[in-house]
């Protein structure tokens, strides 16, 4: 198949595309690879699995307004055919938080324009990411700072190398934490650990982190991608349906009483036992053999 390749700048709030170089006519939606390229982060699509890169590794992928707008254009508009999504950093840093050394009317260093950047920008985002209709597979490399630490515990999976490290570092400038951290936080490793990460601003390794149970593993550095992919390749080929179900009754369990989540499951069950993967889970249980799934 064939490989496209795009530019993308990011203008005033808006995305605009240019076709830098097309192979051949055929897009990612018919089983091709697409590469996109924007100014602040890279997509790659390709056999199944999209990948978003943050791409500003001088400045330890701090997240800008313009880096937050891209991944929630590519979430939202580039993802193709892909059944998963792995979110990694360009560099020695998955994303150092917010970039603070913005200037002008789009600062985020000052309290309104925080406020401002967060509900127009940062949060829509988080939203985005949390009902997306696929699993996320998060792979830190190096600091998950700041806002960069609630975008790297959005994974279903993450996965930190060894030299990974997770920092509420909101405190140590006088702020509070955002991005959906308080609320995240308490639910991943409880009152008494979110507050010491909260309060204290002190970093927590990716292995103190994977004995806490607040990510799914910690690896050696050079094995992150590769671990990354491996889990990636394994949920790209797996009951897409299903699985967008259990994000959201996952999400929603956090809140609903146990009535509401059993009428929930219940709700989730007749969505995925009406797609063609669970015709073809049951037909390859009876014959014994792998099912088959195409995500439909």
């Amino acid at each position: 198949m064939g490989q496209a390749k795009f530019t993308i700048g990011w203008s005033h709030g808006t995305c605009l595309a240019r076709a830098t170089e097309l192979a051949d006519e055929k897009t990612n939606a018919g089983g091709g690879r697409l590469i996109m390229t924007y100014e602040t982060i890279t997509l790659d699509v390709a056999d199944k699995i999209a990948t978003i890169t943050l791409n500003r590794p001088e400045r330890m992928n701090a997240c800008s307004l313009e880096m937050a707008g891209e991944i929630n254009d590519a979430v939202s508009n580039g993802l193709g055919d892909a059944r998963c999504l792995v979110i990694t950093g360009a560099g020695r840093g998955f994303c150092s938080g917010a970039d603070l050394s913005a200037r002008g009317d789009r600062s985020v260093a000052r309290g309104e324009g925080s406020y401002i950047a967060l509900t127009r920008h940062y949060n829509p985002l988080m939203m985005n990411l949390a009902r997306l209709n696929m699993p996320i597979v998060t792979a830190i490399n190096g600091a998950a700072a700041g806002v960069g630490c609630s975008i790297g515990l959005c994974g279903d999976f993450v996965i930190a190398g060894k030299s990974g490290y997770f920092l509420q570092a909101f405190v140590n400038i006088g702020l509070v934490p955002d991005g959906g951290a308080s609320w995240m936080l308490p639910r991943l490793v409880g009152k008494a650990r979110a507050t010491e990460m909260m309060l204290l601003g002190e970093k927590i390794s990716g292995e103190k982190a994977a004995d806490w149970g607040m990510i799914y593993k910690c690896v050696d550095d050079e094995a992150l991608q590769t671990e990354a992919r491996a889990l990636a390749t394994r949920l790209a080929n797996g009951p897409t349906v299903a699985y967008a179900v259990m994000r959201k009754n996952i999400l929603t369990a956090l809140e609903n009483s146990y009535a509401e989540q059993l009428l929930a499951e219940a709700e989730g069950q007749r969505i995925a036992g009406s797609s063609s993967d669970a015709v073809e889970g049951t037909k390859a249980f009876v014959e014994k053999r792998k099912a088959v799934f195409t995500g439909q």
